[in-house]
């Protein structure tokens, strides 16, 4: 191989291979993937805040009484630090960084007093919401 055929490394991408279950589905988790559970007395929702850490992203979930569901943060990104190295990112296929704003309706009307958020470690949020005790079926 002579020079002409070499590419200088910074005109290369650099190349992410997916293999198995990984390689059927999309890199990457988008942002906002929710689930929603029902019982009787309460709402139960997931939604996927993948590379978010709570620390740092100013999450806020804002519950209305209609059962409508506003979550709001920043992601943070371009540059990662950990105690010791900067990294620049490359190659990103998660959410870009910026404000975001999720929102969804819930099956039915909440009291927003009585809900519940947890910001997993994992990136999930999950959030218990209970409905209003006049609606409760016996």
């Amino acid at each position: 191989m002579n020079a002409e055929e070499c590419v200088a490394p910074e005109q290369v991408k650099p190349a992410v291979v997916l293999t198995g279950t990984a390689k059927e589905g999309r890199p990457g988790h988008p942002i906002g993937v929710t689930d929603i559970g029902e019982s009787e007395k309460a709402y139960f929702c997931r939604v996927a805040l993948p590379g978010l850490r709570n620390n740092e992203s100013n999450i806020t979930c804002d519950i209305d009484c209609d059962g409508r569901v506003h979550i709001q943060g920043t992601v943070t990104g371009g540059v990662l630090k950990d105690p010791s190295t900067v990294y620049e990112m490359k190659v990103q296929e998660l959410c870009p960084p910026g404000r975001f704003t999720i929102s969804f309706n819930l099956p039915g009307p909440v009291d927003p007093r009585l809900a519940s958020p947890n910001f997993r470690a994992d990136g999930i949020l999950e959030i218990v919401i209970f409905k209003p005790k006049s609606i409760l079926i016996i």
